[in-house]
């Protein structure tokens, strides 16, 4: 018997299994971080563009646009040396500003702050909250050419310069994270929010878009949408990171906000991307810890992962703390309605974003047997249709049901 340790938020959960039954899928591969002297080589040589120094003269405001805690980016790291170039080019602290781009999520706390900046910065430059409903925060820059309306946070259109700072991952329907995801949806109104992650489902078949996928960004038209979206600002400078299970950042693309994180994603989905043989009948799916299980929304991104693996009518087990609960509080409500079927049908009378994530959940809660190793309610996994699961030891150990462990879920694509 061999074990592998499953990560659940900050600790882990062992898994004791048999090789002759599961095969791991994504396993550490481990690559060192990158020094502070490394990412200044990137810094001075961006990719499409001039070097930060050269964008940035004294005098200037700057805005810096950072991810909330539902992401793991190496931000820490990365802004100190940043700040560090700005201030040794003339800016004062005084004229930096960093935002944190929460989109629909919940404000950042003053902890998060300190964790996601350092404490040395946090204490030292101002930093916003984003609300996508307060309406005095938000500007209107146009539409898109689909007619989207595009609301956007003051701040981007206030100071002179914008600068991106962002991790790359796959997102299950907007392709990739990072770059333009900070601002739109991280600095949208809801409006604006919804209605281009509405593009993401097909009313007409009720079910996600074909060209809408994890690791698609050509013909998404979400990712398009997004792309027109921050085009009204035009960032001038944008970092993207690859960073490993413990959050250091092994790579960094930066440049041109549109073709360095194209770069970025490319050379992510090249290492993050697993072809399987076959489909089995049972995946034991790690999100990988905090903070990609910090709540039931992210970790459903694991989820997604997995039912690529596993066989309709297949087991798959989840192991995901979760310890901000649904991500929502309203999340609940969407399971009410009793089928996909159903739920698709009211989103689109009345679209809303964690609407979807409710159908995917519950479409794949129909699919597979979901089996939920985590701190919520056994009551509300229930009501999702989902089962929960005390221990690990449970996972089934018949040799002929032949099985998966992604002991990382959230951070790979599986294909056939």
């Amino acid at each position: 018997m061999a074990t592998i340790d499953l990560k659940y938020g900050k600790t882990s959960i062992p898994f004791e299994y048999n090789g002759d039954q599961f095969e791991v899928l994504g396993a550490t591969n481990r690559q060192n971080s990158l020094t502070d002297a490394e990412i200044g080589k990137r810094l001075d040589a961006p990719i499409d563009s001039l070097p930060i120094e050269e964008i940035v003269n004294p005098g200037e405001s700057i805005l810096i646009v950072v991810p909330d805690a539902t992401r793991q980016t190496g931000c820490g790291q990365v802004i100190n040396l940043l700040v560090r170039r700005l201030i040794a080019n003339g800016s004062p602290p005084s004229d930096i500003t960093i935002i944190f781009a929460t989109g629909i999520h919940r404000k950042v706390t003053e902890a998060e702050k300190a964790e996601i900046l350092t404490p040395f910065i946090a204490q030292r430059i101002k930093t916003l909250d984003h609300d996508p409903r307060d309406l005095a925060k938000l500007i209107r820059l146009g539409e898109t050419s689909g007619g989207i309306p595009v609301e956007l946070n003051r701040a981007l259109v206030d100071n002179h310069h914008v600068i991106l700072i962002g991790g790359i991952g796959f997102h299950y329907f907007a392709g990739f994270t990072g770059g333009r995801k900070l601002v739109c949806p991280g600095l949208a109104s809801s409006k604006t929010i919804s209605t281009t992650h509405k593009l993401a489902f097909n009313c007409e078949t009720m079910a996600r878009r074909d060209s809408v996928h994890s690791g698609l960004l050509d013909r998404n038209e979400v990712h398009n949408a997004f792309i027109e979206a921050v085009s009204k600002v035009s960032p001038g400078f944008a970092i993207s990171t690859i960073v490993d299970d413990d959050g250091s950042v092994t790579d960094l693309f930066c440049g041109d906000w549109i073709t360095s994180h194209r770069a970025a994603s490319d050379e992510y989905a090249g290492g993050h991307t697993i072809k399987i043989a076959g489909k089995r009948d049972l995946v034991v799916v790690s999100s990988g810890g905090f903070p990609h299980d910090i709540n039931l929304i992210q970790a459903h991104k694991a989820l997604d992962a997995a039912s690529y693996a596993c066989n309709d009518g297949g087991t798959i087990v989840l192991v995901a703390e979760c310890p901000d609960g649904m991500g929502r509080n309203d999340f609940l409500k969407w399971f009410e309605t009793g089928t996909s079927q159903k739920l698709a049908e009211k989103l689109c009378e009345k679209y809303q974003v964690n609407g979807q994530t409710a159908w995917s959940l519950l479409q794949k809660a129909e699919r597979f047997d979901i089996q939920v190793i985590s701190s919520l309610d056994s009551n509300d996994l229930i009501t999702m249709r989902l089962r929960p699961l005390n221990e690990i030891s449970r996972v089934s150990t018949d040799r002929s049901k032949r099985g998966y462990i992604l002991p990382n879920g959230a951070k790979f694509m599986i294909q056939r």
